[in-house]
């Protein structure tokens, strides 16, 4: 595929992303930047689940697994299933119920501070990782079949990367997540 036309379609969606954060940001507060005001429609929140749960290392590496490790992934799909429902009907009732944000706020709540900070540090220590992989491999995909035209060094990629998520971030917060991500699930 033609390397500008990639970054046709990169920018395209980054400018979209933009004005849906711009839309978004409108009369937000330092609450809503967390919670969109708990006014976020709950089918769109649900439509965006499944965007939220594959990226592109879902697309690069699934097909090979499965076909490798013979269905075994499909342990990993209906475990979803199951946690999906779970939490539905029983965490999101208590979530609503205590006005919580958070599984560890109510960790706080229930069983003291040093769980609710040992609940966090692992939450933050493994979604680190996990997302760090995510960039690393978004960022490779896109240094090989873009930036390497342009001879555009792999630290630029990155750099480029995370300004463009700031960007669409930075002011509206969850609004704009929730957004970006149904849209990631309709693409």
């Amino acid at each position: 595929m033609n390397p500008f036309l990639i970054l046709i379609i990169i920018a395209s969606y980054f400018g979209l992303l933009l004005l849906i954060s711009y839309f978004t940001s409108k009369n937000t507060s330092d609450d809503s930047f967390f919670t969109g005001d708990r006014k976020s429609p709950w089918q769109l929140v649900s439509f965006g689940m499944v965007g939220a749960a594959l990226s592109g290392v879902t697309f690069v590496s699934i097909p090979g697994m499965v076909s490798n490790n013979y269905f075994y992934y499909l342990q990993f799909v209906l475990g979803n299933v199951v946690g999906y429902i779970f939490i539905t009907y029983v965490l999101i009732p208590i979530y609503y119920k205590l006005k919580l944000v958070s599984i560890y706020t109510y960790l706080e709540s229930r069983f003291g501070i040093k769980t609710y900070k040992t609940g966090s540090l692992f939450f933050l220590v493994s979604q680190s990782f996990g997302a760090a992989l995510r960039l690393l491999l978004a960022a490779k995909i896109l240094q090989y079949a873009v930036f390497d035209y342009f001879n555009i060094p792999f630290f630029a990629t990155v750099i480029i990367i995370l300004v463009l998520i700031w960007l669409y971030t930075n002011k509206s917060g969850i609004k704009t997540i929730v957004w970006k991500e149904s849209l990631q699930t309709l693409f």
